[in-house]
């Protein structure tokens, strides 16, 4: 008999492929995509800080150009991932949404300028 604990976690995944991958020292295709993955992460966070800093409106211009096909990419990349189920998710359970929803709504009564930003 399977324990509850392990029946609400499999509930909880979100389905994917799942994909074989081999067991060897040398680099498969998860490995490659996986480090292109978090190179684009780390050039979509570089070009972000980049943008606040251009004093340049074409500096700007060729910086947000560059931005977005970075960003789009990195998507990309997630997407395969994903399909190939080398990129698992996990459903949350619907109390802890709504409890995190209602902490936050409370946080709103600390802000400044109540009722002006909607």
């Amino acid at each position: 008999m399977q324990n509850p604990n392990m029946q609400n976690q499999n509930q909880n995944k979100i389905q994917n492929p799942s994909t074989q991958v081999p067991k060897t020292p040398q680099m498969n295709e998860r490995d490659f995509v996986n480090d292109i993955l978090a190179m684009e992460k780390y050039m979509t966070n570089s070009y972000s800080t980049a943008l606040n800093e251009a004093s340049h409106q074409h500096l700007y211009d060729d910086l947000l150009s560059i931005f977005t096909e970075t960003q789009n990419m990195q998507h990309e990349l997630y997407n395969l991932m994903f399909q190939k189920g080398w990129y698992k998710l996990e459903a949350e359970n619907t109390q802890k949404i709504q409890q995190s929803y209602q902490q936050h709504q409370g946080y709103m009564s600390q802000f400044p300028y109540q009722g002006t930003i909607q």
